[in-house]
């Protein structure tokens, strides 16, 4: 946590505040794992939390104020998805590790922050333009940096000059999020794990480069 941490009447919260502030954050993230969102009340937040209803509204207007602010906290690590791009190569081998390593790392991502991308997602189908807006950042500097990735390649010819970058980045991101959003799904199917690794990787490096991936 960064920076002046603020009750919602504006007081500078002290250092046992921003502790009891961030404990109700942990408390509402676990609860969020395995209750729906909207069967989460205050006071069993509180409680959880080992203090009152009236804490927490020094902290928070309500549940979704809170909601909001565990999603912009995840949505700032999303930077670790960026890394997982930039500055890689695609070309040979490394390309194909280059997929791998991005499809593992963005499925871990999601694995780690399940119950808050539910929510996130819930939000946005709903229309809420809160929720909209954070997802958004979560995947657009993931998209930007595999669009430059295949700008690079196409300038370099390795790609076909027809091709789209920000319509095949974007593609492949959409992508990548809605199977890691269903990852539990894929095992029902007789799907395990390495396999969806492997043919997401395989989809990555097709998309990306154009060429199937020397292993």
């Amino acid at each position: 946590m960064t920076g002046q941490v603020r009750t919602v009447d504006g007081r500078v919260a002290g250092r046992r505040g921003q502790a009891t502030r961030q404990k109700l954050l942990d408390c509402l993230s676990e609860m969020l794992s395995s209750s729906p969102y909207r069967d989460v009340k205050v006071i069993d937040v509180a409680r959880k939390a080992g203090t009152s209803p009236a804490t927490f509204y020094q902290y928070f207007p309500d549940v979704e104020g809170a909601v909001l602010e565990l999603a912009e906290e995840m949505a700032r690590k999303s930077t670790e998805l960026t890394e997982l791009v930039s500055g890689r190569s695609w070309a040979g081998r490394a390309g194909w590790q280059s997929a791998e390593e991005l499809v593992d790392g963005f499925l871990d991502f999601w694995r780690r922050h399940d119950a808050i991308l539910r929510v996130i997602d819930l939000g946005d189908a709903e229309g809420d333009k809160r929720f909209s807006k954070i997802r958004m950042k979560i995947l657009n500097s993931i998209t930007h940096s595999l669009t430059e990735s295949v700008k690079e390649l196409q300038a370099k010819g390795r790609v076909d000059k027809d091709v789209v970058p920000a319509g095949i980045a974007g593609s492949l991101v959409v992508m990548l999020s809605a199977a890691a959003s269903h990852q539990k799904g894929f095992q029902t199917w007789g799907v395990k794990q390495a396999d969806l690794k492997t043919s997401l990787a395989l989809l990555v490096h097709l998309g990306v480069t154009g060429r199937k991936p020397t292993r």
